[in-house]
């Protein structure tokens, strides 16, 4: 077997962030000696996370065995899932932070699946997957990420399910979303049909641009390579996701700072 080094775009900050937290969480469970340290295990996981490396790569590498590293990853990843924002307290956050308004978009978490699982076929996207639905500044900066989905259920019905337009109506806030998000009261989406008169094609051009720094939350997503085709549980997407929307949040802070 061979070993090489490697790098990960990660600041330094974030590798401390997700250390304190293991840390903080073995004094708490009384954890007795483990063969890697908080801030190696930190760094496992976030390897795993950002690079998609295997447990048996990644156990191989940090010279533990594929189980040790799978069960680490995982307390990791949950961790991490806690440290995401509620929805109320990120729209609150986002209102504090001075935004004029947001954008609701719905991502596709591509999933390791055959044909028969229709549930979590997406027609709309031709692909199986989960259904993930995220809230982002007009920078294009995630706010919230919710749960997920099956791929076969539809953006408008996922925004029911987990109450969105509800807790966007009680913060009183401007939000725009794509077609697919069509007659949802509350949302501001683009003029539907063929041969629409110039005055509509044109609120659609702005609407579009305004819109369009919303892509970037889904790609800061997709940057983590573990979320470009999942090979776990289909049901652990949302928890993923939600642990990588609070990594990015440290990212956003360390960037600023």
């Amino acid at each position: 077997m061979l070993f090489y080094r490697s790098a990960l775009p990660l600041s330094r900050q974030t590798l401390h962030f997700v250390a304190g937290l293991i840390r903080r969480h073995r004094r708490a469970i009384g954890s007795a000696w483990r063969k890697l340290d908080p801030a190696r295990q930190a760094l496992l996981a976030l390897a795993h996370l950002r690079k998609a490396e295997t447990y048996a790569d990644l156990g191989a590498g940090f010279e533990i065995s594929t189980t040790t590293a799978w069960l680490y990853v995982g307390e990791t990843v949950e961790l991490l899932a806690a440290r995401a924002p509620k929805l109320r307290s990120a729209l609150k956050q986002a209102k504090t932070d001075g935004h004029a308004y947001l954008i609701l978009d719905g991502t596709l978490i591509p999933i390791d699946r055959v044909a028969a699982d229709r549930p979590y076929y997406s027609g709309k996207h031709r692909h199986h997957g989960m259904n993930v639905q995220v809230i982002a500044t007009p920078r294009g900066d995630i706010v919230w990420v919710s749960g997920a989905l099956p791929g076969s259920v539809h953006d408008t019905k996922a925004a029911w399910i987990w109450q969105i337009m509800h807790e966007l109506e009680h913060s009183g806030w401007i939000v725009l979303a794509d077609k697919g998000y069509q007659g949802v009261e509350g949302l501001f989406t683009p003029y539907k049909g063929r041969d629409k008169p110039e005055s509509q094609k044109q609120a659609n051009r702005a609407h579009a641009r305004l819109r369009a720094p919303g892509e970037r939350a889904n790609a800061q997503l997709k940057s983590w390579k573990v979320l470009r085709k999942l090979r776990c549980c289909p049901h652990k997407a949302g928890q993923l996701a939600k642990a990588i929307h609070a990594l990015q949040n440290r990212e956003l802070e360390a960037n600023q700072g």
